[in-house]
């Protein structure tokens, strides 16, 4: 136990008025800390209120509390706001921010949209197949 404690503690267990000595005969000291510790004494020696006690003090309601600090949704109210107006932007605009506001990183990049194939079909016509058959095989 630390000489402090033990102080203290025997602070507590003195009958109020014996404890303290009249202002001549205490020692001084020249430690600073020795000051703050004998004004923390004085003042644990006359408090002036208790305030651990709970009269005078206006107790909060939980859930008064809990529905002040509740997050609240605003998604009605700005839907509301952005569809009333009737200005709408350009999409080319439109993309050029999202773009700007994109990051680097592959997460943040859209995903590549696939070209959409051709159908697959001839340059040539059933007419040209006949006229090449007639030249190559003889055929009429």
């Amino acid at each position: 136990m630390s000489a402090s404690l033990l102080r203290r503690g025997l602070e507590l267990l003195e009958a109020p008025g014996q404890g303290d000595a009249p202002p001549g005969l205490q020692r001084e000291r020249d430690d600073p800390r020795a000051a703050g510790a004998a004004r923390r004494r004085k003042v644990a020696q006359h408090p002036g209120r208790n305030k651990a006690t709970v009269k005078g003090r206006v107790m909060k309601s939980a859930i008064e509390e809990y529905h002040k600090k509740k997050p609240v949704n605003h998604l009605t109210a700005n839907l509301k706001y952005m569809l009333k107006g009737r200005f709408v932007a350009n999409k080319a605009i439109t993309e050029q921010v999202l773009a700007q506001n994109r990051g680097r990183k592959s997460k943040d990049q859209p995903p590549k949209k696939a070209a959409k194939k051709k159908p697959e079909g001839t340059v040539f016509t059933e007419e040209d197949f006949r006229k090449f058959e007639r030249e190559y095989f003889g055929r009429p």
